[in-house]
């Protein structure tokens, strides 16, 4: 998986890449080793996915930055490239990589959020039917006064759609959650006879 999230980066073009290591570091370490890739470590706590990132900021030296999920996978056109296509920096604080719930594999549950014709996303009023699928350019300086310690995403996102500067584009290929053990053989089928172009 974290092989595939590299390939999806390289060929997007992306330059510097960080990894954030927790759950088994030392063996993804190694694998990575001789790579270009630098290491953000949680090795004594879990930070989630804010906090994690807002621990990663002083390697990736950038904003926006794209952030991409390695437990999932994609098919079709490169998430990232898309991301970076559709970006409007006078616009948005976030973009993200959505796709219809009805459209995903692997996933179970509602959706995150909805789409304005727009783009703007939102949530909590009964029409979340997108699913977030792990790829996203997103400004950071709203992880600056976030408080030490783990934090979801969400708190983020949270600000910048109240500010009006959330935004969602549709993926426009499959997308399989490998989060779990039974998400794994249905990825393999999916990948089977496509790729990430």
């Amino acid at each position: 998986l974290i092989d595939h999230a590299l390939e999806v980066c390289a060929d997007a073009g992306v330059g510097r890449i960080v990894v954030n290591l927790h759950y088994r570091g030392d063996q993804l370490a190694a694998h990575l080793q001789g790579r270009d890739v630098q290491v953000s470590w949680e090795r004594d706590q879990l930070l989630e996915t804010g906090g994690g990132l807002r621990a990663a900021l002083p390697l990736l030296q950038g904003n926006p930055v794209l952030t991409l999920n390695s437990d999932v996978v994609w098919t079709g056109p490169n998430p990232l490239s898309q991301l970076v296509a559709a970006w409007d920096a006078d616009r948005m604080d976030a973009l993200l990589l959505l796709l219809p719930a009805a459209q995903t594999r692997g996933h179970t549950g509602k959706g995150d959020f909805a789409v304005a014709a727009d783009g703007r996303i939102s949530r909590g009023q009964g029409g979340e039917d997108h699913i977030y699928i792990g790829a996203q350019l997103l400004r950071t300086e709203g992880l600056i006064d976030m408080p030490d310690g783990p934090f979801s995403l969400n708190r983020l996102w949270d600000r910048q759609i109240a500010a009006g500067r959330a935004f969602g584009i549709v993926h426009q290929g499959g997308w399989c959650d490998v989060g779990n053990p039974a998400g794994i053989a249905e990825a393999e089928a999916m990948l089977k006879d496509a790729h990430v172009s």
